[in-house]
């Protein structure tokens, strides 16, 4: 779907039609799913570890991460949730909460009940499937960070990290061809990755050196996507999971 047609569409809708085709009800549905805007200031946390919640929140603008803080005072960042996506899951299916969740940017979500969600496989139960399947996008991006930290190099993660958001970002119109607006510190990064911040300034200053990549002031630049791509050997099959609409 070109940019510009990007806005016209709600996030949730543009994120779910991308694995299923949505008939007019379906998308009154999401529609409604983000009609309680919630705006949120920056670094603002709204789900917090261990505390029982019943709201799922759609992110309508802005950019929010999912992370867990040890027991030492690390914290390891499983998730960057990006407009369309839902935050609050897996955790709402347990007792409480399992990860944090705070906003990185000024950002607005909606709340949105969970048994509201849970509901739809009674009255709506296509629509939940298509909810549910664009799940599995999440899960894999998951996995594929999981593997990163367990098999790959330093520069190896932190190429596939940047390529992963550019091509998340490109698909919800906030990125072009070669860079994005994201305020990925080197604290941000090293917590998502497993490393230290004086590896992540290295890493970082290499790749500046070798004019693959440049974050500034917010932005960050991809100067040689090629170069970047075959450094992470990255394969975008696991963000574009099986349509949906083939089984319907």
């Amino acid at each position: 779907m070109p940019t510009a047609e990007l806005g016209l569409v709600s996030p949730l809708s543009r994120k779910i039609s991308a694995s299923a085709i949505l008939s007019a009800g379906e998308s009154d549905v999401l529609r409604s799913f983000e009609a309680n805007p919630r705006p949120l200031r920056r670094r603002q946390e709204f789900i917090t570890e261990g505390r029982k919640y019943q709201n799922l929140f759609v992110i309508l603008e802005g950019i929010s991460i999912r992370y867990r803080v040890l027991r030492n005072g690390t914290r390891q960042v499983v998730g960057v949730m990006l407009p369309g996506d839902f935050a609050g899951v897996p955790g709402c299916l347990f007792e409480s909460a399992l990860y944090s969740v705070r906003t990185l940017t000024d950002s607005v979500v909606s709340p949105v009940s969970l048994s509201r969600v849970i509901e739809l496989f009674d009255v709506q139960p296509r629509l939940a499937a298509k909810i549910f399947w664009s799940f599995t996008c999440d899960a894999a991006v998951t996995a594929e960070r999981l593997i990163a930290i367990g098999r790959l190099s330093a520069l190896e993660r932190v190429a596939h990290f940047v390529v992963e958001l550019l091509t998340r970002m490109q698909a919800i119109g906030l990125a072009d061809e070669r860079s994005f607006a994201i305020p990925l510190t080197q604290e941000l990064i090293g917590d998502a990755l497993g490393l230290s911040v004086p590896h992540v300034n290295r890493v970082l200053r290499q790749l500046r050196d070798e004019n693959i990549l440049k974050i500034k002031e917010g932005v960050v630049i991809v100067k040689d996507i090629d170069a970047l791509s075959e450094l992470a050997d990255f394969e975008q099959t696991y963000l574009k999971p099986l349509s949906i609409s083939e089984l319907f």
